[in-house]
This record gives C-alpha cells, sequence and structure tokens, in this order.
C-alpha cells in the first residue's frame, strides 16, 4: 500500500500541487471486481483546500488516472454501518449518497479518522460521523509533540520543508565564500560554529550595553500599563451610560411601536367609517324624492328613478365581517327598508291608476275607428308607460311581489280594453265583407261577440243579396252552404281579399308593438330566468299568470319569452277566436274565399316566424293558419264529392261538364292567387286530388249518357281540359296534360271510326266479306272467283253508292255528328275534317283491294277522292 501510496503522490497529485495524506482500496456496493482507490488531500498552497479523489488505473493497468473528485465541504455524512462490529462497508454522503467496500476494516478506520481529523483542522462546518467508533474520534495531537494527522507518514512530511528563493541564494554565497565546504564538511561546521559564538556574544554585549535603554523601555511600559488601566476606567464608566442609553432606547422603541400600532388601527377604523359612510348614506334629495317625489312629472320620475338606484345601491353593498353585528348599520338597513317598502307601494299604486286612466282614454277614442276598418293606435300609451321602465325594473328586483301584482293588473285593464277594440274591429270587417250595415245584425251577425248566430237560410239570404246574380245551385260544384261560390264577381273577391289582408296587417302591428312595449317596460329581456322560478301553464281561459308557494316568493316561469307569450295570451285571447269566426264567415260567403285566406295567412305566418318562431302572433297566427288550411282542404273535398253527386239530363246532350267548367274556374283564380305564394305545395296537392276527381267523373258521366255517345262526352271535356291545363301551364299537371290530350285523341279517333262505317255500310260489309277470305287462305286473286265476291256482285254494291248517295250520307252524317257535339267547345270542324281524312283512307283502302282482288277487271268506284273533298266543303259551308 506504500508503495501505492507513492506512485500516487509522484504520478497524479504532485504535479496539481497536492499531497496525499490517505488511501483506502474500495469497490461499489454489489460489484467488487472494479477496484478503486479513494484518496484524501490537501493543497500545498494557501488557502487548504481538502478534497477526496477518487482515482482508478487504466483499462491497460499500467498507469493510475484520476476519475473524479469531491470537495470535502460538500461532504455531509459518513456512515460507517456499524460502529461495533467490524465491516468494511461504509457510506459517503455527498450531493447523492455513494456506497463503498473496502479492502479492510483497517484500511477502513485509517481514512474515516483521517477525514474526522481533517474536517477538525480545517472545516467550520462539521461532517455527521454516524456508527463511527468513539475511538476513531480522538482530538487533534498539539503541535509540539511527536504526532500527526495520520501518523509517522504525516509526521516526516509537515518536519520536511522546502528552502524558498532567499535561503537557497544565501547558501549558494555563502558556499562560494568556502570552497572546502562540500569537500571538508567538518572544517565548514566548525567555521560556522565558530561565527555563530561570536555572534552570540555580539548580541550579549549590545544586550548589556543597552541595559539603560531597557529601563528606559519597561519604565515607559509601566506607565503604558497605568495609562491603560485610567482608559479601562473610563470604558467601565461609558458601558454603564451606554447601559442605561440602552435601556431608554428600548422604552422608546417600544413607546413608538404602540404608537405606530395605535395609528394603524385609527386608520383601519376610519377606512371602515369612511366606506360604510360612503355605500351606506343615502343622501336628502334622495330620500325626499322617495317619500314626496311626483311620480306624474317627466323631471319627478327622474329624481324618483335616480334615488331608488341609489337606495338599492346602498342596500346591496357588500358589507365587511361584522359589520352586520354595529347597532348604526342594522340600524340604517332597516330605515332603507322602509324606504324601499313606502316608495314600492307608492309606485304601485301610481302605476295601476295610470293604468286605469290609460285605459279610460283609450276607449274614449274608440269611437272614432267603428266606422273604419283601423285599430286604434296605443303609442301614445306605451310612450307614456315607458317613461317608468327603469321604476319598473327596480321593482322587479326589489320587490317582485308588487312586480308581479302590476302585471296582473296591466294584464287585466289592458285585456278588456283590446278585447272591445278587436270586437268592434271585427264587426266592421264583417259588415264590409257582407257589404250590409249595422241593421244586418237581424240576420245573425253580431259583431261583439264574433259568432254567426240565426238561421242558415238568413245567413244564405244575405251572403246571396251582397253577391249578385249567380247560377243555379245544381250547376255549381263548389257550393257551400247552398251559397254559389263559382258566380262571384271578381269585384267581390278582390273586396273580400283587401278587407281580409288588412284585417292581418292591422293585428300584426298591433301585436309586435304590445309585445315590443311589455319587454322593455316589464324587463323581460334581461336575464333567462327569474331565480327560484318553475314554469306553470297557463289555464285555458286565460287564468293567472303564475300561482305563488307562498306570499313574496317568485312565481315559477321557465323564462322571459314565455312569460311574454303568456301576458300577450291573456291581452289578446279574442284574436284567434274573432280570426277564425271571421275566416268562417268569408267561408260562408265563398267557398274561393280559402284560398285568398290561406295566401294571405301564410304570408303573415312566414313573416312572424322569421322575426320570432316561438312569438305570441307567430303561434297564434299558426293556428289560424291550421283552421284555414282546414278549410281549404274541405273546399277541395267538397268539390270532389259534388263532382260525384253530379247528374245528367236524359233528354238534352251533355256537352262540357259543369265540374270540368268549375275546375278552370278555380285553376284560373288560384293561379292568381298563389303567384309567389309560399303554400304553393299545399295548392299543387289540391290540383292533384282535383284532377283525378275530374277524370274519374268524366268517364263516369261518359259511361253513363245516353243522348250523347260517350266518345263525344270524353272527347269534348279531356279536349276542354288539355285546352286549360296549356293555357294555364300549371307545372305540377304537366302529366295530367298528357293524359288529357292522349285521351281526347284517342276518343275523337274512336268516334270518327265508329260514326263513318254508316254512309257505305252495304260496300263496308262487302269488303269485309273479301278480307275475311284473303284472312281465310284464299288468294287475293282468286276472291273473284267466289260466287258472292265475283265481280257483278261488286259491280252491284258499287252501284248502290253512286256520288249523289255518298254525298247525301255524308250530309246525314254532319246532321248527325252536328247534334251530338256542343257548340261551347266549337269541336265540329274538327270532328268532321278528321272524318273526311278517314273517309278517304277507307276509299284508298277499298280501291286496293279492287285492284290486287279484281285485277283488269276495269270496275272502280262512281266517285273519286276529289269528289269526296268537293263533297265535305259544300256540306260544311252549308251548315
Amino acid at each position: 500500500m506504500t508503495a501505492i501510496k507513492h506512485a500516487l503522490q509522484r504520478d497524479i497529485f504532485t504535479p496539481n500541487d497536492e499531497r496525499l495524506l490517505s488511501i483506502v482500496n474500495v469497490c461499489k456496493a454489489g460489484k467488487k471486481k472494479k477496484n478503486c482507490f479513494l484518496c484524501a488531500t490537501v493543497t500545498t498552497e494557501r488557502p487548504v483546500q481538502v478534497k477526496v479523489v477518487k482515482v482508478k488505473k487504466s483499462d491497460k493497468g499500467d498507469f493510475y488516472k484520476r476519475q473524479i473528485a469531491w470537495a470535502l465541504r460538500d461532504l455531509a455524512v459518513v456512515d460507517a454501518k456499524d460502529a461495533i462490529k467490524e465491516n468494511p462497508e461504509f457510506d459517503l454522503h455527498f450531493e447523492k449518497i455513494y456506497k463503498w467496500v473496502a479492502s479492510s476494516t483497517a484500511e477502513k478506520n485509517a481514512f474515516i479518522s483521517c477525514i474526522w481529523k481533517l474536517n477538525q483542522r480545517y472545516l467550520r462546518k462539521k461532517i455527521d460521523f454516524v456508527n463511527v467508533s468513539s475511538q476513531l474520534l480522538e482530538e487533534s495531537v498539539p503541535s509540539g509533540e511527536n504526532q500527526s494527522v495520520t501518523g509517522g507518514d504525516e509526521e516526516a512530511v509537515d518536519e520536511y520543508q522546502e528552502l524558498n528563493a532567499r535561503e537557497e541564494q544565501d547558501i549558494e554565497i555563502m558556499m562560494e565564500g568556502c570552497e572546502y565546504a562540500i569537500s571538508n564538511a567538518e572544517a565548514f561546521a566548525e567555521r560556522l560554529s565558530r561565527e555563530l559564538q561570536v555572534l552570540d556574544g555580539a548580541n550579549i554585549q549590545s544586550i548589556m550595553a543597552s541595559e539603560k535603554q531597557v529601563n528606559i523601555l519597561m519604565k515607559l511600559l509601566d506607565e503604558a500599563l497605568k495609562e491603560v488601566d485610567q482608559i479601562e476606567l473610563k470604558l467601565s464608566s461609558y458601558e454603564e451610560m451606554l447601559q442605561s442609553v440602552k435601556e431608554q432606547m428600548d422604552q422608546i422603541s417600544e413607546s413608538n411601536h404602540l404608537i405606530h400600532l395605535s395609528n394603524t388601527n385609527n386608520v383601519k377604523l376610519l377606512s371602515e367609517i369612511e366606506f360604510l359612510v360612503n355605500h351606506m348614506d343615502l343622501a336628502k334629495g334622495h330620500i325626499k324624492a322617495l317619500q314626496e317625489g311626483d311620480l306624474s312629472s317627466s323631471r319627478g320620475i327622474e329624481a324618483c328613478t335616480n334615488a331608488a338606484d341609489a337606495l338599492l345601491q346602498c342596500m346591496n353593498v357588500a358589507l365587511r365581517p361584522g359589520h352586520d353585528m354595529l347597532l348604526a348599520v342594522e340600524q340604517q338597513q332597516q330605515r332603507f327598508s322602509d324606504l324601499r317598502e313606502n316608495f314600492a307601494r307608492r309606485l304601485a299604486s301610481h302605476l295601476n291608476n295610470v293604468f286605469v286612466q290609460q285605459g279610460h282614454d283609450q276607449s274614449s277614442t274608440l269611437a272614432q275607428h267603428s266606422v273604419e276598418l283601423t285599430l286604434p293606435n296605443h303609442h301614445p300609451f306605451h310612450r307614456d308607460l315607458l317613461r317608468y321602465a327603469k321604476l319598473m325594473e327596480w321593482l322587479k328586483s326589489t320587490d317582485y311581489r308588487k312586480y308581479e301584482g302590476l302585471t296582473k293588473n296591466y294584464m287585466d285593464y289592458l285585456s278588456r280594453l283590446y278585447e272591445r277594440e278587436i270586437k268592434d274591429f271585427f264587426e266592421v270587417a264583417k259588415i264590409k265583407m257582407t257589404g250590409t250595415t249595422k241593421e244586418s245584425k237581424k240576420f245573425g251577425l253580431h259583431g261583439s261577440s264574433g259568432k254567426l248566430t240565426g238561421s242558415t237560410s238568413s245567413l244564405n239570404k244575405l251572403s246571396v243579396q251582397s253577391s249578385g246574380n249567380r247560377r243555379s245551385q245544381s250547376s255549381s260544384l263548389l257550393d257551400m252552404g247552398n251559397m254559389s261560390a263559382s258566380d262571384l264577381d271578381v269585384a267581390d273577391r278582390t273586396k273580400f281579399d283587401k278587407i281580409f289582408e288588412q284585417v292581418l296587417s292591422e293585428l300584426e302591428p298591433l301585436c309586435l308593438a304590445e309585445q315590443d312595449f311589455i319587454s322593455k317596460f316589464f324587463k323581460l329581456q334581461q336575464h333567462q330566468s327569474m331565480p327560484g322560478t318553475v314554469t306553470e301553464a297557463e289555464d285555458t281561459d286565460g287564468g293567472t299568470l303564475s300561482r305563488q308557494h307562498n306570499a313574496g316568493t317568485p312565481l315559477p316561469v321557465s323564462s322571459e319569452k314565455d312569460m311574454i307569450r303568456q301576458m300577450m295570451i291573456k291581452i289578446f285571447r279574442c284574436i284567434e277566436p274573432e280570426l277564425n269566426n271571421l275566416i268562417a264567415l268569408g267561408d260562408k260567403i265563398d267557398s274561393f274565399n280559402s284560398l285568398y285566406m290561406l295566401v294571405k295567412m301564410s304570408h303573415h305566418v312566414w313573416t312572424a316566424q322569421n322575426v320570432d318562431p316561438a312569438s305570441f302572433l307567430s303561434t297564434t297566427l299558426g293556428n289560424v293558419l291550421v283552421t284555414v288550411k282546414r278549410n281549404f282542404d274541405k273546399c277541395i273535398s267538397n268539390q270532389i264529392r259534388q263532382m260525384e253527386e253530379v247528374k245528367i239530363s236524359k233528354k238534352s246532350k251533355v256537352g262540357i261538364l259543369p265540374f270540368v267548367a268549375e275546375f278552370e274556374e278555380f285553376a284560373g283564380l288560384a293561379e292568381s292567387i298563389f303567384k309567389n305564394a309560399e303554400r304553393r305545395g299545399d295548392l299543387d296537392k289540391a290540383y292533384t286530388k282535383l284532377i283525378r276527381g275530374v277524370f274519374v267523373n268524366v268517364e263516369k258521366v261518359a259511361n253513363e249518357s245516353q243522348k250523347t255517345p260517350r266518345d263525344v262526352v270524353m272527347m269534348e271535356n279531356f279536349h276542354h281540359i288539355f285546352a286549360t291545363l296549356s293555357r294555364l301551364k300549371i307545372s305540377c299537371l304537366e302529366a295530367e296534360k298528357k293524359e288529357a290530350k292522349q285521351k281526347y285523341t284517342d276518343h275523337l279517333q274512336s268516334y270518327v271510326i265508329y260514326s263513318l262505317g254508316q254512309p257505305l255500310e252495304k260496300l263496308n260489309h262487302f269488303f269485309e266479306g273479301v278480307e275475311a277470305r284473303v284472312a281465310q287462305g284464299i288468294r287475293e286473286e282468286e276472291v273473284s272467283y267466289q260466287l258472292a265476291f265475283n265481280k257483278q256482285e261488286l259491280r252491284k254494291v258499287i252501284k248502290e253508292y253512286p256520288g249523289k248517295e255518298v254525298k247525301k250520307g255524308l250530309d246525314n252524317l254532319y246532321k248527325k255528328v252536328d247534334k251530338h257535339l256542343c257548340e261551347e267547345e266549337n269541336l265540329l270542324q274538327v270532328v268532321w275534317h278528321s272524318m273526311q281524312d278517314e273517309f278517304i283512307r277507307q276509299y284508298k283502302h277499298f280501291e286496293g283491294l279492287i285492284a290486287r282482288c279484281y285485277p283488269g277487271s276495269g270496275v272502280t268506284m262512281e266517285f273519286t277522292i276529289q269528289d269526296i273533298l268537293d263533297y265535305c266543303s259544300s256540306i260544311a259551308q252549308s251548315h
């Protein structure tokens, strides 16, 4: 180990100006194979730095290398594991814990002992030695004894001291003066000894010669000691004086602390008082306004509003802990509460009076609107009340019970006022629709109740008188309530449309203005829901807005929008029944009015839903629209039902069926009404139902017709339907238009073929027999050899139809066709021209058969195609 120590000193530490004091051979716990050395070193330069260095052999094993170094001051704990038993393990706690196993316990103990001594000698911070034997932790040895930090090895190191540069220079000079100093050391030493003795003698003589100065020096020292004693006495007196001053300063410091504490408390107290005064002091002007302020003038309302806001701020101030225990605060809060209660009572009473007065003032203006189809304007009423909007908001947040009472009173007063206005308004609308005066009430029209009473016959009589001349009821398929709707002139329908549109145009701004006023006046736009409330539906008869569980508790309402809607329902509860009654009257007057009402009502519903889908106006108009749509569907159903019930006279020709003409009237009117309408889809569905009903019932009537041939009925009516659909260009009925054209064409052809066989009956029978023989397999050129179809028989049949007879037969055919066809559709020339073409086709067919079956016979018809054209033209011109 000594050799290793010297090698390490020489190779590693001497180049770094360090001395190696102790070494231990260790390995990491759990890794026995990798040995290294822990070295305790100090630097040779001051200040001395103590380190623990880890040294290990190189991988080749021929030299040592320094791996890591820790400063001893960073060592916190040395743990020897066991203070009694021998144990080679120990731990060093630097920034982390390093666990080591020494090669022997003696080396471990020597290393720990060295660490302890270095700690005692060089470090102010003491290292904590744990589980270390007390024998190892011994005190440092005094410098005069032959002991050192690490025993003999360190003693030799401590005794050796290198010469400095000056000492080396002096020795060299001295040795240069004695050349034999090296060759004769004894003579050199003897000379040095003699010179030393001479120097000692000179020193003694010098000392003895300076005895007098020594005595003087001693005397001066004695005097200095006396001065020192006097100074110490003065210092003692000064210390006593300073001690008293210290006590006084302590007292002054304590007094200053108490004064500072008192000032701090006073500042805090002043802050609390200022807080209470600033936040809980209501100005006298505000108190006077709350107690005596004029609620009828604008200035008074403004003063009361400002005072109410100030009172609310004082009452809602967030008190600090402990404020509520102060009697003054409690009294002030009670005063505020009394002011709030009295002002809330005064405000509620005044607003109730305003509601009543406004209701009376508004009622006085109803007379001027009684003869006009307009509703009274409530804008001045709303404008005057909106001055109290902020006070209503204050009342809502401070006394919800009174706020709710005002809400209920407002609804009660306004519902009665609006009911009178709206019923009188609808009375005027009904009178204008029927074209009668108020004396018509004897027929059953009561505007105030909004209902149609009296006998049906009286109403029918009234309606017929107001609508002018009409066709007979039997010819109308759109008759409802025994009134002919199809004969109403356009002016009457336009008049109804304008009146109905004016009714809706008057109601819509009225409802929107009232809803806007309610939301602003009652402050129902501020919050989504009232705190602590639950929704409860309103009764069907417009019952109370809400029900209280106990006095003073805000009533359950789901949201502000629901509350607005409930108020609007109660205020305008008469609108929906009055609209339904007006719709019923319009439907009684003319079932076609349901088309106007459907379009107008749909447009207004669409407009209202764009503004607010959940508003009262949107909901109410939507409900009424359902009734209008139901009447419209009922009108369509009645038309189809009356198509099925139509009866045709057996003695006269059919012509254009009434329901076909009525469909044309309905479609023409509907297209003009539903142009660019939102509910076009409803009309398209109605078209589909009606046209299918028309098709089915035309065929039904054609099958039942006795006077007119079935093909004529089908041809004329489907031609009329096709013309109507072509003119109106209804996109949803394109398929039906094509079907009508096909039916018209098919039945025209059928009628022409059926009718043409009669004028040349024998000739037709003859050639039918010829074709039958050919069909049986007889060759065409051999047909002339048949006894019944030889040339003589052919000439005999042809002679029966000379040109004169053909013209006579065609003339009779024309007359017959003229009897079958009606004048309205004007199809005679079309049918006659088709018959002419068909006759020519048959003529050519006969000629072809003659040429093929009787070749070379020279048999020809006694009239030509040109003769046929001349006959048909002259017959048509003669009639």
